[in-house]
């Protein structure tokens, strides 16, 4: 939903969804993160969630992938409340932090093959290395990688598993410009596959290039 004069496109009610939410809100302290948010996603679609820093997005996505807990609202994420989950819904999921500085020790192919055997029916690695990039930088560990790098790696530890619903969080922040539209290969051949993406970004012609709907 948006406000003023711009153009609302509506989710039907019988839509199939992979995630809906009603009056969701979350504050902290006298902050208001979340003040009533009602979002759909629609299975197969790419949703770019846009605003400014402080606007609630974050938390909005970490409510949804089950990490962060609600004040108030209805949550579905592909059928479940994410606030009640098991291993297996989690296993659905596919997630891309905004940052993350874990794994420094193991090398990017120790680390993608380490998250392959979370999955029950992961992506091969080999492909998946290739997929982002990193093929020469297999060997690498992930202390030694530039920011640009480790961003890559962090998309391959998001996709190993086959995802149903992927969420990325600003995921192409310190790629360079011919990085960034190879990034955009990647997520339209996602999207092809049928998997959901739920991005937040700041680049308006990244939400230009890859997303069905925005809000």
């Amino acid at each position: 939903t948006t406000s003023g004069d711009a153009l609302v496109v509506p989710v039907p009610d019988d839509a199939d969804v992979a995630v809906r939410v009603r009056g969701l809100t979350k504050a902290y302290g006298e902050t208001r993160a979340c003040d009533g948010v009602d979002l759909d996603v629609v299975r197969g679609e790419v949703l770019a969630l846009l605003g400014p820093n402080g606007a609630g997005k974050t938390t909005t996505t970490e409510i949804l992938e089950g990490y962060r807990h609600r004040d108030a609202g209805e949550v579905s994420v592909l059928g479940h409340d994410p606030s009640r989950t098991d291993p297996l819904w989690r296993s659905r999921l596919g997630i891309v932090l905004q940052t993350a500085a874990d794994l420094g020790d193991l090398t990017v192919e120790e680390s993608v093959t380490h998250f392959a055997g979370y999955y029950p029916r992961p992506r091969d690695v080999d492909e998946v290395i290739d997929w982002v990039g990193l093929t020469e930088k297999r060997k690498t560990r992930g202390s030694n990688l530039s920011g640009g790098q480790r961003r890559r790696l962090d998309v391959a530890l998001g996709i190993i598993g086959r995802p149903e619903l992927l969420f990325l969080d600003e995921p192409t922040t310190g790629f360079d410009p011919e990085a960034r539209r190879e990034f955009w290969g990647l997520i339209a051949g996602l999207k092809d596959e049928g998997t959901t993406i739920l991005l937040t970004t700041h680049y308006m012609d990244e939400a230009e290039v890859l997303a069905d709907r925005v809000a």
